[in-house]
């Protein structure tokens, strides 16, 4: 099971912190939200996510998208090695093959 909210392009992860006895959640370092139930915590994750796109667009801002198709992925040298070797034996780009791969 996934803790997650969507709204519009925005995904957020929530949690329970039973010290505080409150729900949370959070998109990204600027949207995050939380509540006392989890009606309140949808609301307060819409309410978060419209409070952004209205201040990025006072401030001329284009918004940060939650996804934008690039991503680092830290591997050993030798798994580097093994999966270009793959991908050139299959005559596909390193690229490709990592896609195939997560798909």
């Amino acid at each position: 099971m996934i803790d997650s909210l969507k709204y519009l392009d925005y995904t957020a992860t929530v949690h329970y912190s039973a010290d505080d006895e409150v729900f949370f959640g959070k998109v990204n370092d600027l949207i995050t939200f939380e509540g006392t139930s989890v009606s309140e915590l949808k609301d307060a994750f819409k309410e978060s996510i419209e409070d952004y796109l209205e201040t990025c667009k006072s401030l001329k801002k284009s918004p940060d998208k939650s996804y934008k198709g690039v991503f680092n992925v830290r591997v050993p040298a030798n798994l580097h090695k093994k999966a270009a070797m793959f991908a050139l034996q299959h005559h596909v780009s390193l690229n490709d093959f990592v896609k195939t791969a997560i798909d």
